[in-house]
């Protein structure tokens, strides 16, 4: 993120048009400054001033400003490409045609908003600043791009431990950082002459560097302001599992997820692989160009052969990424490799519709084509390391045996850890006897997040359950948590007992805040209605509802006709129609 200046602005703005159906934006420059003509939120066409750019490589967005302190996205984009690689052109983000002015999705709305669904991880220390009264931002952050205290957290005391003499600092090990990303320290990884294979000379005992990456590399809900590198991930954030909609069933990607949940599901991360084995993150480039950066830790002459990929040497087929990490466009032209790093599985292709790495390349061929070639290289194909497709699979088509698969997945130590929680969250529409008990002995892994979804799996469960497995969670050492159990505690709160009502009392806090931090967002205000119906705290749930209409008259509409069709047959559901109905 870059202030607009002539140099930081990349595309066109010589009074350059682009439509994208209907929808039409003009471009134009006036001396230092940029602007863009477009449909405003109020169907009035106007020139806005580029206040900041966004991204400098494949793509550049620009961010205008609107009332009330809110920064907007627009969707249409400078391609920063060379013309040789299809650049130097304006494209749409947006499908055509677009969405009219009032909808979440139209550039206006809240969709493209740069104060919740950019800033976070696009500039440092960011306050998000949301004023719900004025349904306004005040949103302030410490430097306008990704500094060094993004990674390693507010630097006074480093400062102060700098100016002393080099020779005292040599022995003076604590360098004031918050973020001690230190786990790569005095390590080093050593090929096994036998396998081919690295091995770490210590075990990795620590997330810290992973976590810190994940803020950002990672897709997740943000429950709560003020996270600086170094703090817990869960107190701040909520990662998602591999759920349908954002992972294909194997654990590929699918939808736009970043890499942390990806790179959990890899053998790499079990081996004790962190991100900065692989990159540099002050350069921003791979360790080693190409096969190089695998060669750390594979021996070439194992894996950089013929024999073990069958391509022709140095062809798109050899190269280590193109097979364990294909990658997929997002914004159109932005490619990401899937950091899952997994074996070329085509015969999942062919049994359960997932993508495989060999028919990306070879398109004029198909599944079985190239199931049938890698077994005639190699009769007794590695299944490889993720063992879950089948199950994931089964439960995305809804069949029958799903629960018990997922429950196995769930109760299999050998499984990475994502993906035992990932089986958990599944398990939210499928109780069961078994569901339960796992969620039960889930409740205390000593992995948060693996905590986490086993409240997921509750989902269904009765009053008795709900209150032997969340109530000791009121307690978590790890916020997500707490307020999670709290959500599925509400529905039975006249139970809890009163051992742990200040309990209860302090995780609904803290969930109600962590909406309240969201109630720029439909849906946070849709799910903190809920809760206070939950509660029998109709008159606050019937607020959050009269404040969804102005955010997104369609989301309310819907909710309210939904609640309307259940109000014959539900109490909490007419009581709170009735508050809703009183507050108009």
């Amino acid at each position: 993120m870059q202030h607009a200046t002539p140099s930081a602005t990349l595309g066109r703005f010589e009074n350059t048009r682009f439509a994208n159906g209907s929808a039409t934006y003009t471009f134009l420059r006036r001396g230092d400054s940029s602007f863009v003509n477009a449909t405003g939120p109020d169907g009035a066409r106007r020139d806005y001033p580029v206040r900041y750019t966004f991204g400098v490589w494949p793509l550049q967005q620009y961010l205008v400003e609107l009332s009330k302190g809110r920064l907007q996205a627009l969707p249409i984009a400078w391609d920063t490409r060379p013309e040789a690689q299809g650049g130097q052109r304006w494209f749409s983000l947006a499908p055509a045609p677009e969405p009219p002015p009032g909808d979440p999705f139209h550039w206006t709305g809240y969709q493209y908003n740069w104060n919740y669904m950019c800033a976070d991880c696009h500039s440092t220390d960011v306050s998000k600043g949301y004023v719900a009264a004025a349904d306004s931002f005040d949103t302030k952050f410490s430097e306008v791009s990704v500094g060094c205290e993004a990674c390693h957290g507010p630097g006074s005391a480093h400062l102060s431990w700098a100016r002393y003499p080099s020779w005292l600092r040599r022995f003076w090990h604590d360098d004031g950082l918050p973020a001690q990303l230190t786990e790569r320290r005095g390590v080093h990884w050593s090929i096994d002459s036998t396998t081919g294979n690295g091995k770490r000379s210590a075990p990795r005992t620590t997330d810290r560097e992973i976590e810190t990456c994940a803020q950002c590399h990672g897709r997740r809900s943000h429950i709560a302001d003020g996270y600086t590198a170094g703090r817990p991930l869960l107190d701040y954030y909520a990662p998602l599992t591999i759920a349908p909609g954002l992972y294909h069933p194997d654990g590929q990607q699918l939808d736009e997820v970043y890499n942390y949940a990806s790179f959990l599901q890899s053998k790499m991360y079990s081996k004790g692989v962190t991100c900065s084995d692989c990159h540099d993150p002050h350069t921003q480039k791979l360790r080693a160009p190409g096969n190089a950066v695998c060669a750390q830790c594979h021996r070439p002459a194992t894996y950089d052969t013929s024999a073990h990929h069958f391509h022709r040497a140095g062809s798109e087929g050899a190269q280590c990424a193109a097979c364990h990490m294909p990658d997929t466009n997002y914004m159109q032209i932005d490619a990401r490799r899937d950091h899952s790093i997994r074996i070329p599985r085509p015969d999942l292709s062919v049994a359960l519709g997932v993508p495989n790495a060999c028919n990306r390349c070879h398109t004029n061929q198909n599944a079985p084509w190239a199931a049938a070639a890698i077994r005639g290289w190699y009769p007794n194909p590695n299944p490889g390391f993720q063992r879950f497709a089948h199950a994931f699979a089964a439960d995305d088509r809804n069949a029958p045996a799903a629960t018990d698969s997922l429950v196995m997945i769930a109760t299999d130590s050998t499984q990475p850890w994502i993906v035992r929680a990932s089986a958990l969250s599944r398990l939210a529409t499928r109780p069961s006897p078994n569901a339960i008990a796992v969620a039960k002995a889930s409740s205390h892994d000593t992995i948060p997040l693996v905590r986490l979804s086993s409240l997921d799996a509750l989902g269904g469960a009765n009053e008795a359950d709900r209150l032997t497995i969340a109530v000791p969670l009121l307690t978590d050492p790890r916020r997500a948590v707490r307020q999670q159990a709290a959500w599925i505690l509400a529905p039975v709160h006249a139970s809890v007992p009163a051992s742990a009502r200040d309990a209860f009392d302090a995780a609904s806090r803290e969930l109600i805040e962590s909406h309240l931090y969201n109630a720029d967002r439909a849906p946070s205000r849709i799910r903190l209605a809920a809760f206070y119906t939950a509660l029998g705290r109709y008159d606050d749930a019937a607020i959050q509802i009269r404040a969804t209409e102005r955010l997104d008259p369609a989301t309310a509409k819907q909710f309210e006709q939904n609640l309307a069709a259940a109000a014959a047959a539900d109490a909490q559901a007419a009581a709170l129609l009735r508050a809703l109905n009183s507050a108009r």
